[in-house]
């Protein structure tokens, strides 16, 4: 198999003069951005601990009225560390050791919310379809042991954790979801969200394991910032971004597992567009690496037979409401991206663009029950 590529933003260091390189940047990113001095200590735990650190600042104009209302954010992409093979218990606490490593980078440059990409601590197995082993990676939300791992990294750094996993719902007949766990700063469990939206395509067989979630749109309200969590799929679908928007988020983070052949050519859009179109900052999450599994599946697709479903892409990024960008991670390497942001922004954006004042919801809202309903006719003029 070819080497995958780096990073785009390597490859346009290398050919493009860096004098037209900013002009470049701002173009394709938006000029909102600029680079975050980060702490030596933390530099150098990431190089010690092999991963990539990047850090930006998104900033808003001075307010007489309001002062800044800073926030910074982190999230984190990474590979499996044990093969799929790997007894579960040994998988589970490798990636939580990998986890801690990175928070604490996080926790030395100052980052307020960090959060993890979509199960985090399991391989992202539900391209098999087979339901042992890999169901028993699922957790109580609650107090599961990788909740309360995260507690107490959240206790320990005064830092809001959102984690998503493999849920078991031991209330309701031991139902499996995929669900955020929200952790906040002082350890407790401020509450979860479950994935609205359920794939059906390619090798992502996930409703094999889970359906759409039922806890709604709901945006949590940290010390830090109200915060809500679309998760992976919920991206392909702009309603329900909106309906987060709807609810007062300012932070939206979108915690995925995703492949090159599949979305690539989605990924640096969706993200961004929805911050433009709901004026809140959004932060796209993807894991990287390509993880084999010890039985072939197939995708319904006619192609022959397989171990793995692609390569996780990484390319994590934070987008803004004025449509900026920063450039996003590896490709290929774990990472941390850290990005200071002033939410008064959000607002900002909202005076400026007018796009929630000129929205015209009643409208929406009264075509999607007509479109709802069974005897439904689509409003089409003939002649």
């Amino acid at each position: 198999m070819a080497e995958e590529t780096e990073n785009i933003d390597n490859i346009l260091k290398e050919h493009i003069p860096a004098e037209k390189l900013k002009e470049v940047n701002r173009i394709l990113y938006g000029g909102a951005f600029s680079p975050l001095d980060l702490p030596g200590e933390a530099t150098k735990l990431a190089s010690e601990h092999d991963f990539e650190l990047q850090g930006y600042a998104i900033g808003a104009k001075p307010e007489q009225r309001r002062q800044p209302k800073i926030v910074r954010i982190g999230v984190i992409q990474n590979k499996i560390v044990l093969p799929t093979t790997a007894p579960i218990k040994d998988q589970v606490a490798s990636l939580h050791n990998r986890i801690s490593e990175i928070v604490e980078a996080a926790a030395l440059c100052g980052v307020n919310i960090i959060c993890f990409q979509e199960a985090w601590n399991m391989p992202f197995a539900f391209c098999t379809r087979q339901k042992h082993p890999w169901t028993e990676f699922a957790e109580s939300a609650e107090d599961g042991p990788t909740t309360k791992f995260c507690q107490e990294l959240a206790k320990r750094y005064n830092m809001v954790i959102i984690s998503s996993i493999l849920e078991r719902d031991a209330v309701h007949s031991e139902t499996l979801w995929n669900t955020s766990v929200v952790i906040s700063n002082s350890g407790a469990v401020m509450g979860k969200s479950r994935k609205n939206h359920i794939p059906r395509v390619g090798d992502f067989n996930e409703s094999t394991y889970y359906m759409e979630g039922n806890t709604g749109h709901q945006v949590f309200e940290t010390q830090f910032g109200r915060v809500a969590i679309n998760i992976c799929f919920g991206r392909h679908h702009p309603l329900n971004w909106l309906a987060y928007g709807l609810n007062g988020a300012e932070i939206v983070f979108n915690p995925s597992a995703t492949v090159g052949s599949l979305s690539e050519p989605l990924w640096p859009i969706e993200a961004r567009n929805a911050a433009i179109a709901n004026s809140y900052f959004t932060a796209a999450i993807n894991r990287v690496g390509t993880e084999s599994f010890p039985d072939e599946f197939t995708s319904g697709d006619g192609k022959k037979a397989h171990h793995d479903f692609g390569h996780f892409y990484g390319s994590s990024y934070i987008a803004a409401p004025d449509g900026s960008r920063t450039p996003g991670l590896s490709r290929t390497h774990d990472g941390l991206l850290v990005t200071e942001l002033d939410l008064n922004l959000c607002r900002q954006v909202r005076d400026r663009w007018c796009l929630q004042m000129t929205g015209r919801y009643d409208m929406y809202g009264e075509v999607l029950t007509q479109a709802a309903a069974r005897d439904f006719k689509p409003n089409i003029i003939k002649e």
